[in-house]
């Protein structure tokens, strides 16, 4: 087991996580910025990727964000007509998001470019590498859970 009472080795896990996320959005990163857009625009067409039809209060939770902090980078998705809001069938008031034919190609292409990367790293790395780093992400996820529950 690693001792992150060890500042050196605190430091390397860290470092390591902080530049394996860099090489993990640069390429995604640089494809959004050549259409003026940011890494929170790539957080959304993820979510209406996985989710197709999710509701903005569902998008809110996801990203765990405000209304406010979202109001901006979705209304430019919309504006750009890369992300549709068609009003929901059971309530008139619920708006469900989805993606133009524009909207799931950007998308596509992402996703594509971020799973080549993990696809070299994963056989680089091997399967209990990979299976170990699932675990570590999961565990991240579930302290981070963790901590909203507790608002």
């Amino acid at each position: 087991m690693i001792d992150l009472n060890n500042l050196a080795t605190q430091q390397t896990a860290m470092e390591a996580f902080f530049f394996g996320y860099q090489a993990f959005t640069a390429k995604a990163d640089e494809m959004l910025a050549r259409r003026g857009l940011s890494r929170v625009h790539h957080r959304i067409l993820f979510f209406i990727a996985k989710y197709p039809g999710l509701s903005m209060k569902e998008l809110l939770g996801y990203l765990g964000v405000s209304k406010q902090a979202l109001n901006t980078p979705l209304r430019q998705l919309l504006e750009m007509d890369l992300v549709q809001s068609l009003t929901a069938e059971d309530d008139k008031r619920k708006r469900l998001l989805g993606f133009t034919r524009e909207g799931a190609k950007l998308e596509k292409a992402l996703r594509r470019e971020q799973a080549k990367l993990l696809q070299r790293a994963f056989d680089e790395a091997g399967e209990t590498a990979v299976s170990g780093w699932l675990q570590v992400n999961q565990a991240l996820d579930n302290s981070r859970q963790n901590l909203s529950s507790d608002d």
